[in-house]
């Protein structure tokens, strides 16, 4: 497997990687201390992309849920009876994609741990029972799911008889890389996605499985911001590109031709572009209050609309609010960089910050 051989690109396909790169570096580091300082607003932000992530992924392979009934089943989890694929496949996404989110640290990059989160994937599917967890025994292709119903290969993958000694040694090359740290860790991301692609190596779910282990590596090499944006709705809105840059680097699968510029100028460039979804996503949400319960959000618009306000015209205006809660949500909100207090004692007033 020459997987350096796939990444010998031209001068003018390096500049732009290198440019993309470095732009999506900075603005890690940007993030990371965002994150570091302002974690309440965050928690809305990743549960809103996990449930993009999940109706994405699966609706790429034909599933048909919308993200609000992704929602809505989610919300129910715990009495849901999965009857239903698409409810198999979503429920099966969400543990998958928790256990990655709580345990990436941990997770070491083995063939062990891709099985594992294949079966952890496929666990609720009944359809699965036989292969979950293992090396197809028959030969599979990719193939595109339209709206209409419709299908399209794109291409041939590895023959069963192939994939151990395939997954064994693309396994090993990838760690061996990230160790030598001679490749920035986006292309070794990138080419390693290709090659799960084009192996295919379980019977079913390889699409699903290629999405969740690219949000473990990033978030293994620190691309945290993953987590609060969704790559998989990005992919499920640029389908078309996604399979036709695969398919230019497969059209000469398994020869000295074989080379994935295209597919990693897609890969990286959605990377780059989830960054601008992100600060929009962040600085919308930011303006509107954030991680605020029906309570505070009232509050807060109060102080918005009637700047400035004392703690009196709140506990009038709120009667069925305690005034001790009043107080401890007026305190959330100056930690938060909601509002600014002026003065002291009863002649304090509240002002909202506009962001």
């Amino acid at each position: 497997m020459d997987i350096l051989n796939k990444l010998d690109f031209d001068f003018k396909t390096n500049q732009l990687i290198l440019k993309t790169i470095s732009q999506v570096d900075l603005f890690k580091g940007k993030w990371n201390i965002i994150e570091k300082k302002e974690s309440r607003y965050l928690k809305e932000l990743r549960k809103i992309a996990t449930i993009e992530s999940i109706g994405s992924s699966t609706r790429i392979e034909g599933a048909k849920l919308s993200d609000d009934e992704v929602r809505k089943l989610l919300d129910n989890i715990k009495i849901a009876k999965f009857a239903t694929r698409d409810e198999q496949e979503i429920v099966g996404y969400y543990d998958a994609l928790e256990i990655i989110y709580d345990n990436f640290k941990t997770i070491d990059l083995s063939e062990n741990s891709i099985q594992h989160l294949h079966k952890i994937l496929l666990k609720y599917s009944n359809k699965d029972d036989r292969h979950r967890g293992k090396y197809k025994s028959l030969s599979n292709k990719v193939v595109a799911n339209y709206p209409d119903g419709k299908q399209k290969i794109i291409f041939n993958t590895t023959e069963p008889h192939l994939v151990e000694s395939q997954m064994r040694d693309l396994v090993k090359w990838t760690k061996t890389q990230f160790i030598k740290q001679e490749i920035h860790p986006l292309i070794i991301i990138g080419a390693f996605i290709y090659e799960i692609l084009s192996v295919h190596p379980f019977q079913d779910g390889n699409g699903r499985l290629s999405r969740l282990l690219t949000t473990l590596l990033l978030l293994k090499y620190d691309y945290q911001f993953v987590q609060f944006v969704s790559f998989e709705n990005l992919i499920e809105y640029k389908k078309k590109e996604y399979y036709q840059s695969l398919m230019e680097g497969q059209k000469n699968r398994d020869t000295k031709k074989e080379v994935i510029d295209k597919w990693m100028v897609f890969f990286l460039d959605c990377i780059n572009l989830l960054i601008g979804r992100l600060e929009k996503k962040y600085d919308i949400y930011k303006s509107k209050g954030g991680y605020l319960n029906d309570r505070q959000k009232k509050l807060i618009e109060f102080i918005k609309k009637n700047q400035t306000v004392k703690l009196n015209d709140l506990s009038n205006k709120f009667k069925e609010i305690s005034i001790n809660t009043i107080k401890k949500d007026l305190q959330y909100f100056r930690n938060e960089n909601l509002i600014e207090s002026i003065g002291k004692n009863k002649g304090m007033v509240y002002i909202a910050i506009k962001v």
